[in-house]
């Protein structure tokens, strides 16, 4: 509901003539927070239903977390705005009163003992934290941020793993205890930014979504969708990626791995902005070239 009151005031300010009414839909990825998402058919658990709401003229866009939304296009549907981005990276949070805010995650997670209990659903999380320390204890930790904070200090976890953005978009970012950057931990496709869908052939509302898209945020999204699909990887592949922009430049970092983060794959790709797309499909051929459709198949 943030992101779709914070793209309804995007809306609002660059088309002040447009009437902006928010319909809110409940999604099978919100309504079962017990089942592991790698488990759901992954795929659209969080999209799925929204979508069909603009497909049926009930709404005329839609508010993903770009990081939910599948790569496969869906028929009648375009991605026609991608706003600007929020912090990609992922935090660590400790229980409330046991350390205080810092920014190194990599220390934090030093410290923590021996066979520590870390709350991430995520493979992209898991894999890179058994990488770092094999020793960890990883399971499934569902909910919305504040659930999933309470299980923490109700002692179910030592830690868990959230993403900055929507920390600080929720107004949690007192709780985080450091940031896990590159190389430790690669962010999700998309982490951070928002994809908003709307159908094919509404030329005006496409107008409309264009004034509010980040042209250099799009081609940076645009590389990483473009590596997940090309690789055929869905959204919750043990698949990392981080794009760095420099003027009309990108470079794309990537990383695929064993979910038990044993074996880790690696591949950089510099370009133009221009060729985003051309950036995603080398670094997809590199990783392919070293083994990690293999790894992705055990997925």
């Amino acid at each position: 509901m943030w992101q779709a009151n914070h793209v309804a005031d995007l809306l609002r300010r660059a088309a002040p003539e447009a009437l902006v009414e928010i319909i809110e839909v409940s999604t099978i990825g919100d309504r079962d927070r017990a089942t592991a998402l790698s488990t759901m058919g992954g795929q659209g658990v969080f999209t799925k239903e929204v979508q069909n709401v603009v497909l049926a003229n009930q709404a005329d866009v839609a508010v993903h977390s770009l990081k939910d939304l599948p790569t496969e296009p869906t028929a009648g549907l375009v991605l026609g705005a991608v706003p600007d981005r929020a912090p990609v990276y992922d935090a660590i949070i400790l229980p409330a009163g046991a350390a205080s805010t810092a920014a190194d995650g990599e220390a934090v997670l030093k410290q923590l003992p021996h066979e520590a209990r870390i709350g991430t659903g995520s493979l992209r999380r898991q894999a890179q934290l058994l990488h770092y320390r094999s020793d960890l204890k990883l399971s499934e930790n569902r909910g919305n941020v504040e659930t999933r904070i309470k299980k923490l200090d109700a002692g179910e976890f030592d830690a868990i793993i959230l993403a900055e953005a929507g920390l600080r978009r929720l107004g949690f970012a007192n709780r985080i205890s450091g940031l896990l950057c590159p190389p430790l931990m690669l962010p999700a496709v998309g982490q951070g930014a928002l994809g908003i869908e709307c159908r094919a052939d509404d030329d005006i509302v496409r107008g409309v979504l264009r004034l509010i898209t980040n042209q250099s945020v799009y081609a940076a999204v645009t590389a990483e969708r473009t590596l997940l699909q090309d690789l055929r990887a869905g959204c919750h592949a043990p698949l990392g990626v981080w794009t760095q922009q420099q003027g009309d430049q990108l470079q794309l970092d990537a990383v695929v791995l064993s979910t038990d983060g044993q074996e880790r794959l690696t591949a950089s790709v510099q370009g133009a902005s221009s060729e985003a797309s051309e950036i995603g499909k080398q670094a997809a051929s590199r990783l392919r070239d070293l083994g990690a459709e293999r790894l992705l198949a055990k997925t």
